[in-house]
């Protein structure tokens, strides 16, 4: 049965939040909220956890996860950042926004593109989520908590605890989030490429 922790969705307690990353650092699955909606994270280099959130969402290995962040700088160790992209970066985190990027040697290449060495990357813009990765102290490989044959995201955290109790190891509520996905923005050419809409505005990018 997975734990349930409640976290003030601006304060976050900082001793659940160190509990909820050694809970990743254990292999653990976590759901937690972030500013379009709950999602599923687990430690990046955890092949049995990956494993398992695709099971959950019965995804295929065509479908790639994003590396949640903290900042611009841990951005910059795991993609290959130009300076136009950093200031795109910079002007629009954090934010619903997932940015592909080309990847750096540090994403381990089971997570990468194979056809393209690219990587989904994004800073949330979630107290409960940010205060989070600074304690884990690097990305957090993480999906959109959407369930097969649904069309929206989950945002109620007890119900989301009914349905996957046993296949998560931890529910954060961190209150009611919204039901939308990203905006992903594909970043790895001259001109950005919308390839899809979400919650996060697109005309600062000349889109």
């Amino acid at each position: 049965m997975s734990q349930f922790f409640i976290i003030h969705p601006d304060n976050p307690n900082p001793r659940l939040i160190s509990q909820a990353a050694t809970v990743l650092r254990s292999g653990g699955i976590v759901v937690y909220p972030t500013d379009s909606s709950y999602a599923l994270g687990c430690h990046l280099g955890d092949k049995n956890a990956v494993a398992r959130i695709r099971q959950i969402r019965k995804l295929d290995q065509q479908h790639f996860m994003t590396l949640m962040c903290r900042d611009l700088s841990e951005i910059s160790r795991y993609a290959k950042v130009d300076n136009v992209q950093f200031r795109l970066l910079k002007n629009n985190t954090p934010g619903s926004y997932t940015f592909i990027l080309e990847a750096t040697k540090e994403v381990p290449k089971r997570l990468q593109n194979p056809k393209r060495s690219t990587i989904g990357m994004r800073i949330p813009d979630h107290p409960v989520a940010l205060a989070l990765l600074e304690e884990l102290g690097e990305p957090m490989l993480s999906s959109t908590l959407i369930l097969p044959g649904e069309e929206r995201p989950l945002n109620d955290a007890e119900y989301i605890r009914e349905l996957l109790e046993k296949q998560v190891e931890l529910v954060i509520d961190g209150g009611a989030v919204g039901l939308d996905f990203t905006t992903v923005i594909d970043l790895t050419s001259d001109t950005p490429v919308l390839l899809r809409r979400g919650k996060g505005e697109v005309s600062q990018f000349g889109i």
